[in-house]
């Protein structure tokens, strides 16, 4: 029986599959999206666990392609939680009656380009296959969860979670010895409210990392809502900045500042709550002098919040600089330190040894626990992408291609992957900037370079190798001489065992990005070939050079 063919197949209904869909609708492509949960949300349908919450301001974590949608949802606060999001999201579904062209608990195994008409042959985890002239993935830069190699994982007879594939149903810490392992920004949400309800919480640090306060509680829904009326001018702000959002960064050096005018400062962002007042000063990125005066700032307010002096020095990070891990915000992380139900365990100085059928060996001691919760977090940015066997021409797996580190030509296409295009993928400006104006802007790319390719009336579009080569050398010469690349971090993949070490994200910034893929769509796709499958008249494919 013949396999059914779309025009457009996507893999992923999160926040970049949906709108995605929505985009290639309106360009009347006949579209189907691949979802391995069970509703829409992506990364918000599955991380479910306890304290999940966004890290970027409510009137911002939104669409910004429909004023009305704009105008008719209400947050409840500042940072909204799990659930919230979820709602969020599933309205849009509702509202653009997405629902109908997505086929949920399904999860692509594999695509398959065929070079003799110019599909992909697209296989699902029930057996079944589809083909499409355009492949999108959408899968997210941090779904793909990583587990951690302790030995005896399997034997523990408790309970054991991954926070990013936590049950629908909720979990009960009453009366309950729990551990968790990890305290990255999964970590620093969950423990605070676990704790709150567990006999006893331990928590298991490798790295000590920074957080400042989230302030969630701060703002109410009126303050939200009178956004509202400014929403074009907040939004055109966005546009122009580097990360994304509404913020006039100053000309000068935070080390111009006196220090008492840099305290002052300081002082202002821990009230006020997230990372505003930083993204203001550039050089706390580039410059350790000036990065070192934010991260000793937070240094003392950790010694200062944190009662026993033995564990604020477990707590206190001094081995990376401030944000060259994923910076944090909290909601009383460090306060719950002070609770005589939780203790600190510093697994850097005494490793974890192996799990037992009761608890957690370290090289020091064994804690009993009844529920493990690992907090581990996820081989990001290529991980998902290593979970599909994705094959080019010649049948070359993306996987090999990448062995050495992705390679991707604005982290939108891959030389040798025809009409393959990526969301959010390897060499472009996510997740480092504001997640749904960032994609966005490359859902609103691709279908351009979608329509470009069929106005050309051909049967491929494909990033050329040295425009690929030079991206890639491109992204790799704006990271280095930054602070990230001064730390053992997801970012350049030290998290998984064997991963290579590569800074696979720009650092140009949201507003350079997008000028930057606009300047090659309005010089005809320049570094793209597209090219006819089959002969037209000599038998050669005529091909045009973007």
């Amino acid at each position: 029986m013949k396999a059914p063919h779309f025009d457009a197949i996507i893999i992923g209904a999160g926040v970049s599959g949906m709108y995605m869909l929505h985009r290639l609708r309106e360009s009347g492509l006949t579209t189907r999206v691949y979802e391995a949960g069970g509703g829409v949300g992506g990364t918000w349908y599955w991380n479910r666990y306890p304290g999940a919450r966004c890290d970027t301001d409510a009137y911002l974590y939104c669409y910004t392609f429909d004023k009305d949608l704009l105008q008719e949802w209400d947050w409840s606060g500042r940072y909204p939680g799990q659930q919230e999001i979820l709602s969020y999201l599933e309205h849009v579904a509702d509202r653009f009656d997405l629902r109908r062209d997505i086929q949920f608990n399904t999860r692509v195994t594999g695509a398959r380009f065929r070079e003799s008409d110019g599909t992909w042959d697209v296989r699902v985890d029930n057996g079944g296959r589809v083909t499409a002239r355009f492949l999108i993935t959408a899968l997210g830069c941090l779904s793909a969860a990583q587990m951690p190699d302790i030995k005896g994982r399997e034997r523990f007879a408790g309970a054991s979670y991954h926070t990013s594939a936590w049950p629908h149903e909720s979990v009960d810490f009453r009366h309950k010895r729990v551990g968790v392992i990890g305290t990255g920004s999964t970590g620093v949400q969950a423990i605070p409210v676990i704790a709150a309800e567990a006999d006893h919480l331990y928590v298991f640090q490798r790295t000590a990392n920074y957080s400042v306060p989230a302030r969630h509680e701060r703002v109410d829904c009126q303050v939200l809502r009178d956004v509202k009326d400014r929403y074009e001018e907040i939004w055109n702000k966005c546009r122009t900045t580097t990360a994304g959002y509404p913020i006039d960064p100053s000309p000068m050096s935070v080390l111009q500042l006196s220090e008492a005018e840099r305290r002052a400062h300081y002082e202002q962002w821990w009230a006020e709550g997230g990372f505003v007042h930083v993204y203001i000063f550039d050089d706390i990125w580039l410059d350790r002098r000036a990065n070192d005066t934010a991260a000793e700032f937070i240094r003392a307010k950790i010694r200062a919040t944190v009662k026993d002096p033995d564990t604020a020095e477990k707590l206190t990070p001094f081995d990376h600089p401030f944000g060259s891990k994923r910076p944090l915000i909290d909601t009383h992380y460090f306060e719950t330190y002070n609770r005589n139900n939780v203790t600190l365990i510093d697994i850097r100085h005494a490793p974890i040894a192996e799990i037992t059928s009761t608890g957690i060996q370290t090289v020091d001691d064994h804690y009993e626990l009844d529920i493990i919760i690992f907090a581990t977090g996820f081989d990001a940015m290529t991980g998902a992408y290593n979970r599909i066997d994705i094959r080019g021409r010649g049948g070359v797996a993306l996987k090999a291609k990448w062995s050495n580190g992705p390679r991707a030509y604005l982290g939108h296409a891959v030389a040798g992957f025809p009409n393959l295009f990526m969301v959010a993928g390897p060499g472009s400006d996510a997740p480092l900037t504001n997640y749904p104006l960032c994609i966005e802007g490359h859902c609103n790319w691709i279908a351009g370079a979608i329509a470009h390719a069929q106005e050309c009336g051909t049967g491929t579009i494909e990033a050329e190798a040295d425009a690929e080569d030079a991206w890639v050398n491109h992204v790799r010469e704006l990271a280095e001489p930054t602070l990230y690349m001064q730390a053992d971090s997801w970012h350049l993949g030290a998290n998984v065992p064997g991963k290579p070490r590569m800074f696979p994200m720009y650092l140009g910034g949201l507003a350079a990005f997008r000028a930057k893929c606009d300047e090659i769509a309005a010089g005809g796709y320049k570094g793209f070939l597209v090219q006819s499958v089959l002969p037209r008249h000599s038998g050669e494919g005529d091909r045009q050079n973007g």
